[in-house]
């Protein structure tokens, strides 16, 4: 095979590939920073998050009211970027199935509101990460209830983590 590349060419052709990988590296993303430290976590959140367990048969209207407000409150998750306060209610005798027959109607009534709902917790890092520092799971989020003290409550159909 003869080399048709003069010394020069070849000098330029491989100059031209250095810079070419060093500009695709650069462009490369780094290592996310990890989650498993509380500090990343608080920082995202930035919010008070208070934990507190119920049983869902002790407040039923309130939750039914939580569940036919999910359109807005979804709306409302799209736009928050800072809350004062996060409140995660647990909801045990939800999580076992056992919830009033009125809160069932209505997660059956509003199912795709709240699916919608969730979807909007996993957009969004300052909720997402709050629920998620305590172990619950999006799926399991039934509502959630803001207040006019830019203040959020976070219903769910789960046991607190021991």
């Amino acid at each position: 095979m003869v080399d048709t590349m003069d010394g020069e060419a070849g000098a330029l052709h491989l100059a031209v590939g250095a810079l070419l990988i060093a500009a695709a590296m650069s462009v490369t993303p780094l290592a996310a920073q990890g989650l498993d430290s509380e500090k990343a976590i608080d920082s995202i959140v930035g919010s008070d998050v208070v934990e507190e367990e119920q049983q869902a048969a002790a407040a039923p209207e309130r939750i039914v009211k939580a569940i036919e407000n999910t359109a807005q409150s979804a709306r409302e998750v799209r736009h928050k970027f800072n809350l004062e306060r996060i409140d995660i209610v647990f909801l045990p005798d939800a999580a076992d199935n056992k919830a009033p027959g009125e809160i069932d109607s209505k997660l059956e009534e509003y199912a795709e509101e709240i699916a919608d709902l969730r979807r909007e917790i996993e957009g969004n890092a300052m909720l997402y990460h709050a629920i998620d520092s305590r172990s619950v799971m999006v799926r399991d989020v039934l509502a959630v209830e803001f207040d006019d003290q830019n203040g959020a409550t976070v219903f769910a159909a789960a046991k607190p983590a021991r």
